[in-house]
């Protein structure tokens, strides 16, 4: 099968590509990346005018909830709303039921990708056994099983000196960890945000220093072992002062955001709206613009969803006893895109962000546009309007504040191997 796709904007970060033309798959593989591509044969020729042609994003910071909580999401269906939604490759958080703590539980998340994903999956295990803080896993045997990276994400390992001997563990084995960064003690059945929302609304608050000192304590303690360290989902503006003392003390780290932390505010949640109820809380337009500015100056270099699916019963209740989290998956790229309207990223560094950083945190080559790669390609119009409904989501849960709101960007095709989705 020879595809052909016209006169579209084709951008690879990982090639510095960045031009108007055409882009030629034969049999599911890249072939061609030129302005003007004219085959001899019958082709299949898709219209890109006024698109951008970009490969697969990698999204590092998924929930996919099996096994153990299937009614919530499935491997199936959240990779079905990764597609949707342009991402090719996600990366499966362990906090499942029972936790991603052994090969065993790796091996079934693999075979189950195998027999029912429709993009590629690389599982995370756990840091420590269960989640629990207290013992380690054994890291060689789940890279061996297939594991790309170790969190306990959903929990700060909080016991330092196990901290430190996990990253001295994890350098053996080349695996980056990856640290969800909250001081339990601080953020302790806090709700929102801390400050006079929380107040005004009687709920407890998250400070922003249960982020900030988790961020400091986990830098310190890479400066000490110089190993590497991923820290997730940053929120809070406090934070970003010491991303940059660890840039300049040449540091071995990413940081990363997600789009409600530099698209949403703590308003969301005003009047106890529990779809608004994430784990770090949605902060302030202060936060919003901090983050945003740590984006534009690297201190920031990877953008993930971190998509957490709910269904209504974890969030039709009472505020104190609703679930963390919202989905992501479909929202990735065109929230995202706003950093490139507003002028704080150019086009080619927002795809590092969403594509070539991402799988560098997780050590795995890109997809890309070079001759003889598998096709991995997303068609993605940056001008194009549309309103978010449930019907249009294509995960199990559809937890978002978005619903019913209008956004401008929307994956139109995705070309995946041989397989074309027309969106």
């Amino acid at each position: 099968m020879v595809r052909l796709i016209k006169e579209g904007r084709i951008l690879d970060p990982s090639l510095g590509l960045d031009l108007v033309g055409d882009l030629l798959i034969v049999d599911g593989t890249i072939r061609g990346v030129a302005p003007s591509i004219e085959y001899p044969e019958k082709v299949d020729t898709i219209s890109a005018r006024g698109c951008l042609v970009i490969p697969g994003i990698v999204d590092i910071h998924v929930h996919l909830r099996e096994p153990g909580e299937e009614w919530k999401e499935d491997i199936e269906s959240g990779t079905r709303a990764a597609l949707h939604g342009g991402v090719l490759r996600v990366a499966c958080m362990p906090n499942t039921k029972p936790p991603n703590d052994s090969p065993e539980v790796t091996s079934y998340i693999l075979e189950k990708a195998r027999e029912r994903a429709h993009v590629k999956v690389y599982p995370i295990a756990t840091i420590t056994k269960g989640q629990s803080g207290k013992e380690l896993t054994e890291f060689g045997r789940l890279k061996e099983a297939g594991v790309v990276a170790l969190s306990d994400d959903g929990k700060w390992v909080s016991d330092a000196s196990l901290m430190k001997k996990a990253l001295l563990y994890a350098k053996n084995f080349d695996l980056p960890l990856i640290s969800h960064c909250e001081e339990p003690n601080l953020s302790n059945r806090g709700q929102i945000n801390e400050g006079i929302l929380s107040a005004k609304l009687g709920l407890k608050g998250i400070p922003f220093s249960a982020e900030t000192i988790a961020v400091v304590r986990d830098l310190l303690l890479l400066k000490e072992t110089n190993s590497y360290l991923h820290l997730a989902h940053l929120s809070v503006k406090e934070s970003i002062p010491f991303l940059r003392w660890a840039k300049e003390e040449g540091l071995s780290f990413t940081a990363e955001t997600c789009p409600h932390y530099f698209t949403l505010t703590e308003t969301e949640v005003d009047g106890y709206n529990t779809i608004a109820k994430v784990n770090p809380p949605l902060r302030t337009e202060e936060d919003v613009q901090a983050i945003k500015h740590a984006l534009k100056e690297g201190l920031i270099e990877v953008i993930a969803s971190d998509h957490a699916p709910h269904s209504p019963l974890e969030k039709e209740v009472e505020f104190e006893l609703a679930s963390f989290g919202m989905i992501g998956l479909q929202f990735l790229l065109p929230l995202s895109y706003d950093l490139v309207r507003q002028g704080f990223l150019s086009q080619q560094k927002l795809l590092e962000y969403l594509i070539t950083n991402p799988a560098r945190v997780i050590k795995v080559d890109p997809p890309n546009f070079r001759e003889g790669s598998p096709a991995e390609v997303v068609i993605f119009n940056p001008e194009k309007d549309w309103v978010v409904t449930e019907e249009c989501i294509l995960s199990k849960s559809k937890n978002t504040p978005l619903l019913g709101r209008t956004i401008k960007g929307k994956v139109e095709a995705v070309i995946l191997g041989e397989g074309v989705f027309r969106l």
